[in-house]
């Protein structure tokens, strides 16, 4: 099962930071960030609408521009928020980058940088509206619906944006039948819940989910790691 590291494994480093992504591939197959458009027009890395929570700034990431979002620190820590296209050149050939878009009208734009970098990538949102622009725009990447609820529903809209996969909450996977109702779609199963014990990995692997995003990176078992020398110099 593939251990993906929830905004570069947040309870370990600054969540969606350069240090974070570098120090959860290090360790893991994968790694997962989330993306935003800033008011200059660049793509982000950064989860909320707002900076208030992970900075000292007090404005939404739509209205502040890349000069003023790239002197602020995260998290009280000397870390930076980076553009997408600094992270897609740090992340190590052989590690996927999961691409959450937290908002509408960048899908292309994700995945264009993505493939000008070279970089492994699938691309997931809880916003149907969002996936279905890689459709619009004729992109063939994997990709896949986030969702908490309404199993049926949400496996039903998932065929229609012709995702690869699904990403159904930790307890969706644990207690439904919703990973043997996606393998009928043909889907592949990620199970988001941010997980932080061993425990919660054993559950996953019991329902037999293919991922997990997580917070920790010592969850996973050590031969996971990634050598030093295979990672790109940004």
């Amino acid at each position: 099962m593939e251990i993906i590291g929830h905004r570069g494994c947040a309870d370990q480093a600054p969540e969606n930071t350069l240090l974070a992504i570098r120090e959860a591939a290090r360790r893991l197959p994968a790694v997962e960030v989330d993306v935003r458009r800033c008011d200059s027009g660049e793509l982000v890395v950064f989860h909320d609408e707002t900076l208030e929570r992970v900075t000292d700034a007090d404005a939404q990431v739509s209205e502040t521009p890349w000069a003023d979002l790239r002197e602020l620190t995260v998290l009280e820590s000397d870390e930076g928020i980076p553009r997408l296209e600094t992270v897609l050149q740090t992340v190590p050939n052989e590690t996927t980058v999961q691409l959450e878009l937290k908002e509408r009208g960048i899908a292309a734009d994700t995945v264009q940088l993505a493939m000008a970098a070279g970089a492994n990538v699938r691309v997931s949102s809880f916003d149907p509206e969002a996936l279905a622009e890689l459709q619009a725009n004729c992109l063939e990447v994997p990709n896949g619906l986030l969702f908490g609820d309404e199993p049926d529903a949400n496996l039903s809209q998932a065929a229609e944006l012709d995702c690869t996969h699904v990403f159904p909450h930790y307890d969706l996977c644990v207690e439904t039948d919703v990973v043997a109702a996606a393998r009928d779609h043909g889907f592949d199963v990620i199970a988001w819940k941010a997980a932080r014990t061993v425990d919660d990995i054993r559950a996953l692997e019991r329902a037999g989910v293919d991922g997990v995003t997580a917070d920790r990176w010592d969850v996973a078992p050590p031969e996971r790691e990634v050598p030093l020398e295979s990672q790109r110099v940004s």
